[in-house]
């Protein structure tokens, strides 16, 4: 990418000073959220006297101008003022040579509005003839976790992660950033696009490209400014660290909400899957869909097959992931023979089935009998990837160590096979809050409903894949 423009965005991710112009209380989102920021003091520019005291309550010391500012050079600079006062903030920001904007304010050329057009094509202009770097507007800005640079007050500071998060939607950044910390993948970097005046998808998606931290970049787009331009970096990231697109606009109406929203273009769904298999990147349907393959992707070994060995609660749930495997281009394979025999005098006790998916109702008492299992299905040449169900049965043995062995189990066939391993959760929603928690402790992917499980093995299937061959 262009290394003007990669040195002013390292330094917007980790700035000396931070301005934030017109926050308004009671709320003070921006000022609040950058108040405790580590990495040198946070200042307001704010004219209404009414908002002065709740500022300085806040330890924030308030100017009228950004021009009175005590500091030679301003790093970063959050614009929350009506759109009409935006083009002055603009300006001053110029005459300081502001390295970094990000601006909130929304009611551009997504208003179809002859002064929100108007508005916006003054902003492009401007940026363009000052060369000045500008994130949105109509976004939720940056953030950096690890520095303290923060996006909103619900955010927290921590180490550092491996998941950039780049989104056209304050509010799908947000749920993408809570849902992957949550699920045990930290945010290296998040950058709430908005409308992107300057600075285009493209030249976001390059820089957490070459960014040595993220080691997968999850994305939620409406459309791009520059289709070459992002083809090009797609292809060129895509190759180098997997790429997660939520592509938002893809029916009529939803193309037609993709405008209002960030006056995005409307362009067939068609091109943009296209897009995605030319470029090795990886579309997806849902936030849902994005947490799942991420962390397949993250926590599993590469999907290098097809064939899926199955461990599951009941009979019902072996047909059911049977047919969710097959929509995903997985398979439930048989067993080789020798798998068979090792299997057969336990499961002839009960009658159930094991000829893959294995039915363990009544047949899985003991920890020592999973781990069997699981290792039954590693050793097997007919299975390239492993999925146990995990629901409410595992509670309820006698053996207290059950549950705890069996963590222990998952470990083992993750760290000692080469087969990607995923544990698929079921039953009542709190076994499943404890369980999940206690499987990100240990880094093993787990996954809700054989559907969502098998949809996420299927799209990392064909990522690996596709960069085989674009490789080869």
């Amino acid at each position: 990418m262009d290394a003007t423009l990669k040195k002013k965005l390292d330094i917007g991710f980790n700035p000396r000073n931070i301005v934030v112009v017109g926050d308004k209380g009671p709320n003070y989102n921006w000022l609040k959220s950058s108040a405790e920021y580590p990495g040198g003091p946070t200042y307001s520019v704010q004219l209404d006297e009414n908002e002065i005291p709740g500022i300085e309550e806040l330890g924030i010391k308030n100017f009228k101008s950004l021009h009175d500012i005590p500091e030679d050079e301003i790093d970063y600079v959050i614009i929350a003022v009506p759109r009409r006062i935006v083009p002055f903030i603009l300006k001053d920001c110029i005459e300081k040579k502001v390295t970094l904007v990000a601006c909130y304010t929304a009611g551009f050329a997504e208003t179809h509005e002859e002064e929100g057009i108007q508005l916006s094509e003054t902003i492009i202009n401007m940026c363009k003839e000052a060369d000045l770097a500008m994130v949105g507007p109509n976004c939720l800005c940056i953030s950096n976790p690890k520095v303290g640079l923060l996006s909103n007050t619900s955010q927290r500071t921590g180490p550092g992660g491996f998941v950039g998060v780049l989104s056209m939607s304050g509010t799908h950044t947000g749920t993408m950033i809570s849902a992957l910390t949550a699920h045990g993948m930290p945010i290296s970097k998040s950058v709430s696009m908005g409308n992107s005046l300057s600075i285009e998808q493209s030249d976001w998606l390059e820089y957490l490209g070459e960014d040595e931290e993220t080691k997968i970049i999850c994305m939620y787009l409406e459309g791009v400014r520059n289709g070459r331009q992002f083809y090009d970096s797609l292809k060129k990231v895509a190759a180098k660290k997997p790429v997660v697109i939520l592509k938002g606009g893809q029916t009529a109406d939803g193309a037609r909400a993709a405008t209002s929203h960030t006056a995005s273009l409307a362009s067939p769904f068609a091109i943009w899957s296209g897009m995605f298999q030319q470029t090795g990147a990886i579309g997806v349907n849902s936030t849902d869909e994005i947490i799942d393959v991420a962390k397949v992707l993250t926590m599993a070994k590469p999907v290098s097959g097809n064939r899926l060995g199955v461990i599951a609660s009941t009979g019902g749930q072996s047909v059911l992931v049977s047919d969710a495997s097959a929509k995903h281009d997985l398979t439930v394979p048989a067993l080789e023979e020798s798998s068979y025999e090792k299997l057969r005098e336990l499961f002839t006790l009960t009658g159930n089935s094991y000829r893959n998916p294995l039915d363990v109702t009544g047949v899985l008492n003991t920890a020592e009998e999973g781990d069997m299992m699981l290792n039954v299905l590693a050793d097997d040449p007919n299975i390239d990837i492993i999925a146990m169900e995990v629901g409410d049965f595992t509670q309820r043995r006698n053996d207290p160590d059950f549950y705890d062995n069996m963590i222990k189990n998952f470990q083992s066939i993750k760290e000692n096979s080469d087969k990607p391993f995923i544990v698929v959760q079921t039953g009542m929603e709190d076994v499943v809050l404890k369980t999940r928690e206690t499987l990100k402790e240990k880094g093993i992917p787990s996954i809700y409903s054989f559907l969502r499980g098998t949809q996420a093995l299927g799209r990392a299937k064909d990522y690996y894949t596709a960069q085989a061959e674009i490789n080869s």
